[in-house]
């Protein structure tokens, strides 16, 4: 970065935003300059979006709120304005007209014309060398509805590009991305940064915001807490300034793996499906917390689902407190005490149209109906809201929609619904992915909480510092069968990132041999 870019382009003073009686931002400021990025961070309902709303012209700050482009104060009074000034941004849900082909996507608003019509061929060609220079690989012609979700994100920032927009906001882009677009998002982010553009990113993912960003503001309960530069963020000082204590707090055992660890549980021997799992065997104690570590592909997701019984096994044996149980489908695994947490909570856990109460009921609720066959929605009730306390989901009230929840409230809503039904194994499948930090320290308290009361907890995890930090014993996967173990007796190897990648890369192996 260059002397001159080293001044702010945009800035925002002393901004607050005010819903009736709420306060969702108190006299925040933050600064962005040319030719950076610029990661913004805080737990959900820290003010991050209502904060990009207001420089978006969704929403109208409070009087005495100031924001300058250039040095200039501006009224950015609606999303017109805010594009005329040079602001774009991009929702985690696309924007987008699926029916319309990328040109008219990227025109639309702003169409060619010739003698009365729009003039399709000269938007086509208009904008052939912008997808070119973003490394497209789809065409002006084609249909948006036909793109993948990584397409479809490019042809948003292609637009913003095409607009001349000189501030960029990105909100959690990377949600729906496999590995592979992710990593060809970052280069293009890379290649805006470099093409002057000022980017503001928001996200809950630590390593992205290291490996991205230049600076990092963060907020908590709509205040402004402070900024990093690039070299002084850290996991330790970004989760500090974001919750107001330490990172090591959050993986604080109060359980004592010794003590609380009990007689077997679960025991699964040699359980394989006649593809990429080979025969694997493992156990899980009274209080124990298991993790089950590897790289992406090694079976961890594959191996939970044959335990549960939503896949097929071609042979083993699943036992429970030492006596075989025969499962087949996942009722069979709840009724054997077996809950499984999916780690994909919105396409196979939760039912987003259905309210917080009848999600957390869904698993139970037949077991007390009434006579008749009627529902019991008293019982229900009751339920509900003690579920709601203990697991400390925030909602406005039980019967909220859960598609309106946050991420975190979401997937606590999905463990309570297991926790009902009173699992004596909960395996949990990558229990934080998508969570914001206070919800991440929420969900490790509840799983502590559980190894006391005698529960044995799974815990599928790809963040290393996770496994590490909250588990007893680690399982390593690698290629389909379990090639190591860590931790979990006296004189073991210990549970360290470093012991978890090379038994998951064969390292450990290849050293031996």
């Amino acid at each position: 970065m260059n002397a001159a870019d080293t001044h702010p382009f945009l800035e925002m003073r002393n901004v607050s935003k005010t819903f009736g009686r709420v306060q969702a931002l108190r006299n925040v400021s933050l600064d962005v300059r040319l030719g950076e990025i610029h990661a913004l961070m805080g737990e959900n309902g820290a003010g991050k979006s209502t904060l990009m709303k207001i420089l978006s012209g969704a929403y109208v700050p409070d009087e005495g709120s100031e924001i300058l482009i250039d040095g200039q104060k501006v009224a950015i009074n609606g999303p017109m304005a805010a594009k005329q000034l040079g602001i774009a941004i991009i929702y985690q849900e696309l924007a987008l007209s699926p029916n319309l082909t990328v040109a008219e996507n990227i025109y639309l608003g702003r169409e060619r014309s010739k003698a009365g019509f729009v003039d399709r061929g000269a938007m086509n060609a208009g904008i052939e060398g912008l997808l070119q220079r973003l490394g497209a690989t789809f065409t002006a012609r084609d249909r948006v509805q036909d793109l993948s979700i990584a397409e479809r994100q490019l042809v948003e920032i292609a637009r913003a590009v095409h607009a001349h927009s000189r501030v960029l906001i990105m909100d959690e882009p990377t949600t729906t991305l496999s590995e592979r677009e992710t990593e060809r998002l970052f280069a293009l982010v890379r290649q805006l940064r470099g093409e002057g553009l000022a980017i503001v990113y928001i996200s809950h993912r630590m390593k992205e915001v290291y490996e991205l960003s230049d600076r990092v503001s963060v907020l908590r309960d709509g205040t402004y807490v402070g900024t990093l530069d690039h070299a002084d963020i850290t996991p330790a000082a970004v989760v500090r300034m974001m919750v107001g204590r330490d990172l090591s707090s959050f993986y604080k055992k109060e359980h004592d793996a010794h003590q609380c660890r009990g007689r077997t549980i679960l025991s699964v021997k040699d359980i394989r499906d006649g593809g990429r799992i080979q025969p694997c065997s493992f156990e899980i104690h009274e209080g124990e917390v298991l993790g089950i570590a590897g790289l992406v592909g090694a079976g961890r997701t594959e191996l939970a689902r044959l335990v549960y019984g939503a896949d097929p096994k071609v042979s083993g044996t699943v036992s429970v407190d030492g006596k075989e149980v025969h499962i087949k489908t996942p009722l069979d695994a709840l009724d054997a005490g077996i809950a499984y947490l999916t780690e994909d909570r919105k396409l196979l856990g939760l039912m987003l149209d259905m309210t917080v109460s009848e999600n957390i009921n869904l698993g139970v609720i037949a077991r007390d109906s009434l006579p008749g066959g009627l529902l019991n929605l008293g019982r229900a009730k009751k339920r509900a809201l003690a579920a709601i306390q203990a697991t400390g989901i925030r909602t406005p009230t039980p019967d909220a929609t859960v598609g309106g929840l946050s991420g975190g409230n979401q997937q606590k809503v999905l463990l309570s619904r297991l926790l009902e039904t009173k699992p004596r194994v909960l395996i949990l499948d990558e229990p934080t992915r998508g969570v914001d930090i206070g919800a991440k320290s929420e969900i490790y308290r509840l799983i502590d909480k559980l190894a006391r009361e005698g529960v044995g907890v799974a815990v599928i995890s790809s963040e290393l510092p996770e496994i590490v930090g909250i588990c007893d014993r680690v399982v390593v996967m690698r290629e389909g069968h379990i090639a190591g173990e860590l931790g979990g007796t006296p004189g073991a190897q210990p549970i360290s990132q470093e012991n978890i990648m090379a038994i998951a890369t064969s390292a450990a192996s290849r050293e031996a041999a």
